[in-house]
């Protein structure tokens, strides 16, 4: 946990964005694997974190904005707990390390939620995403699921207060950051000619454990790179294939860290890869340089897809003028994603809470339909004190192209022709994370080699 105080202050900036009324905060559960005392790693809700520090299965807690004070709810260990886990710091303890001095048991919540809603006090709480949440809520605040509307008012504010990263977030991440660091160079030591996907992953999993930590999402380790969230882990590199690695990890407190390298499985890049790595990372480097303060991150985004457009177009795969191009939305053939998201306690910073709210604003909302950008998680200006990550790509996929092709869809935009001799190139991303400062921004954790001759140089130190 950090300080007693850090805690203190959030709940306090956190109850100065609200005007009255009770900010209810349910913690995870352990979720069963294939029976009830068989369960997956435990994660606690990331919002819980953040106010509360508290890394502890089935509690819940309350911030009352009007009479300022904070209860958690849950229950101390039984002996049957004792027997079978041992000894534990108390409930109460950790919620003193918290600065919370009044806990509860947890059937006690519903009876402090009953008392509200018959006080007509009103009730904030976030979107839950667990079923267990759901239901929980559900029961607590007596609605149909389907009706459970959360606080907009208290999104905006945890979204106001979690973006802005204090600096002893900026040193988890970075401690984060330094893990996945040696973890990527460990990936192409090991990513030759002839490794499986899953040895790598399982070599990175060992190394990020010895570091005490865990992935931060389930890695992207494969031949097959036009896959955007490809976690099938069953192939062999052969000569002429692509490792694309896409992992990161989480410290101990939740932060998380979040890289994506593209090397060849041989010590060298063909002359086509090179060509097409080097068209992302022009595009990677050119985005990179406009981070600041006041620029809208879909600025970026779209700029970004006219250095991939101008790129396509030097070596023969597109045609026209680029920006013509662009505002067709004929790159999206080739880059499907956006540019970028926030990332945190979350990879995907508050993801759950919903990217109109995270990564937009009122004014300025999501685009949820047009096919690419709707996929742009983070749009709005940036300010100082975000943390994000850049990520352009090119990616291959022969069924998109299939569709298109059939449809003759942009054909003044691209060279269907030309784009046979790529059907099975695969796909290629250069992913870092940055942290936007008053001047402009800063690269988070070591820097991690992407050039080609620096990761030619490295594979070949190690062949």
């Amino acid at each position: 946990m950090f300080s007693k105080e850090t805690y203190i202050q959030r709940r306090a900036a956190l109850r100065n964005r609200l005007s009255s009324g009770i900010v209810l905060f349910l913690g995870n559960i352990d979720n069963p694997i294939n029976f009830k005392d068989n369960c997956y790693p435990f994660r606690q809700d990331s919002t819980f974190l953040y106010y509360f520090g508290l890394s502890v299965p089935f509690i819940a807690a309350i911030i009352d904005l009007d009479e300022d004070k904070s209860i958690v709810f849950g229950d101390e260990l039984s002996i049957d707990d004792i027997v079978w886990m041992g000894q534990q710091e108390t409930l109460q303890a950790k919620c003193t390390k918290s600065g919370v001095a009044q806990t509860s048991p947890s059937g006690s919540l519903s009876t402090f939620i009953q008392k509200a809603i018959d006080s007509k006090r009103t009730i904030h709480f976030l979107p839950p995403y667990q079923s267990s949440s759901k239901i929980r809520l559900s029961e607590l605040l007596q609605v149909p699921v389907s009706n459970l509307k959360p606080s907009v008012s208290l999104i905006k504010a945890v979204v106001a207060q979690r973006s802005i990263k204090e600096p002893q977030e900026i040193t988890e991440i970075e401690k984060a950051l330094q893990v996945a660091t040696e973890m990527h160079l460990l990936a192409m030591r090991l990513g030759n000619i002839g490794t499986k996907e899953y040895e790598i992953v399982n070599a990175m999993q060992h190394y990020a454990g010895d570091h005490n930590c865990s992935f931060a999402y389930p890695p992207i380790v494969t031949r097959h790179g036009e896959i955007l969230h490809n976690h099938h882990y069953h192939n062999t590199f052969g000569k002429g294939d692509m490792v694309l690695n896409d992992s990161g990890v989480e410290t101990s407190l939740g932060y998380a860290s979040d890289l994506t390298r593209t090397f060849p499985a041989d010590t060298t890049f063909t002359p086509l890869q090179r060509d097409m790595y080097q068209i992302v990372l022009d595009s990677f480097e050119s985005s990179r340089n406009l981070l600041q303060p006041g620029v809208s991150f879909k600025s970026i985004h779209l700029h970004a897809t006219e250095i991939l457009v101008q790129g396509l177009k030097d070596i023969g795969l597109m045609r026209g003028n680029v920006a013509d191009a662009v505002a067709a939305h004929a790159h999206s053939l080739f880059f499907q994603c956006g540019l970028g998201h926030m990332m945190g306690l979350d990879v995907h910073d508050m993801e759950d809470l919903g990217e109109q709210y995270v990564g937009y604003t009122d004014e300025n909302p999501k685009d949820t339909t047009t096919f690419g950008i709707k996929s742009l998680r983070l749009g709005k200006e940036l300010e100082a004190g975000y943390v994000l990550t850049i990520e352009p790509g090119i990616y291959i996929i022969p069924e998109l192209i299939d569709i298109w092709q059939a449809e003759n869809k942009l054909a003044e935009f691209i060279n269907y022709d030309k784009l046979k001799e790529f059907r099975h190139f695969g796909g290629i991303r250069i992913e870092d994370n940055f942290l936007i400062t008053p001047e402009g921004y800063r690269l988070l954790g070591p820097e991690l080699i992407k050039s080609v001759e620096d990761i030619e140089n490295y594979k070949q130190a190690y062949a």
